[in-house]
């Protein structure tokens, strides 16, 4: 399929919206890598693999010290900062940070497998500002307990996520990787989210990356990602035409040519190092944390963060360095430039590409 002209119009539009966007470079989503333990061993972890286990948690004081230095540059209402890991609630000093951060004026939110999300811990951390929660579910039962090697994972994320669905003062979603095993099960559990009141569901492939580098069986064959494109575009269909709650979407990741705006609410657009910026365990400073450590900006147990954020990033703002290797001579480079940074090795090139597998899987 190609790209219809109202399509192109509106790339165009985001082409210059995201030159502008990186030139001015306003920091909107900070994550804070607050701990590198994990109470899973799934399949398919995208951690940076170079990261030594041995690396401790990052104290809270240091990373609050960051925030005061942030004071001083920004509005803390419009940035939002996001605890991720490893599983950031296994940090028990979670909820102090939170309130830190709320007495400051941010607002926060925590990514998290749900497996330690009960009800105590739920209204600590409602009761500490908490404003936004991503749960990871991928599967049913057998399958998502399968991916994340764990045989009371999926319990207990069913318990997390019917605790979410009962209040209304937090904003949640459901994330979950797609893989062959469950890919083929998608439209139950669509159904099955659908039916315990889940508001929105993200849906990724798993790329070539971490753990998953290590096991091609993780990731989905050109008709399966095409496949599951079709997927998303249908369940956003029904959504407009029957009222469904629940919004479906494809994740950030990939240029995705004439899927572009059928499977997600935008134009793709990797915000890393413009928008969004992380502060690792080890105090790395860099764009979202997928990214790798080799596109590491400073670390702020040596330079000053806002003098990072303003003056470095450039592999990040300006991506003219991409258009090599298969990306030389795309006809739609100037819409992708490159694709989503997380999907660079460490030498620089480019694991796998949305747009080129999407248009194999038409090939007889």
């Amino acid at each position: 399929m190609s790209l219809t002209l109202r399509q192109r119009v509106g790339l165009e539009l985001q082409r210059s919206l995201r030159h502008n966007t990186a030139r001015l470079h306003p920091l909107r989503t900070l994550f804070w890598e607050c701990t590198l333990r994990c109470n899973m061993h799934c399949r398919h972890c995208g951690s940076d693999c170079r990261v030594q286990p041995s690396v401790g948690d990052m104290p809270a004081g240091d990373f609050l010290h960051v925030i005061d230095g942030l004071l001083l540059h920004v509005d803390p209402h419009k940035l939002f900062i996001i605890f991720t890991g490893g599983e950031a609630l296994l940090r028990d000093d979670l909820e102090m940070v939170g309130h830190e951060l709320y007495r400051r004026g941010f607002p926060w939110g925590v990514v998290t497998n749900g497996y330690l999300l009960d009800e105590e811990r739920f209204d600590r951390l409602l009761a500490s500002g908490m404003h936004s929660v991503a749960i990871s579910l991928d599967g049913l039962a057998e399958d998502h307990n399968w991916l994340r090697c764990h045989p009371d994972s999926f319990a207990h994320v069913e318990h997390a996520i019917d605790l979410l669905a009962r209040q209304h003062e937090v904003l949640w979603d459901v994330v979950t990787c797609v893989n062959p095993r469950n890919y083929l099960h998608l439209g139950a559990l669509r159904e099955y989210l659908q039916q315990r009141g889940v508001p929105s569901w993200r849906l990724f492939s798993i790329a070539p990356m971490g753990r998953a580098a290590h096991d091609a069986s993780l990731q989905l064959d050109d008709g399966q990602l095409r496949g599951l494109m079709d997927f998303i575009a249908a369940s956003r269909m029904e959504r407009s035409v029957e009222g469904n709650v629940m919004n479906v979407s494809y994740a950030c990741e990939g240029f995705l040519g004439a899927y572009e705006q059928r499977v997600r609410d935008h134009f793709f657009f990797c915000r890393s190092g413009i928008e969004v910026a992380s502060i690792r365990c080890d105090g790395a400073i860099s764009g979202c944390t997928s990214v790798r450590s080799h596109m590491d900006q400073g670390n702020i147990y040596e330079d000053d963060f806002w003098e990072v954020w303003q003056n470095r990033f450039s592999v990040m703002r300006d991506r003219r360095w991409t258009r090599k290797d298969q990306c030389e001579n795309c006809q739609v480079w100037r819409y992708c430039e490159g694709s989503g940074l997380h999907l660079y090795d460490d030498d620089g090139r480019l694991l796998t590409c949305h747009h080129q597998r999407l248009g194999r899987s038409l090939r007889p």
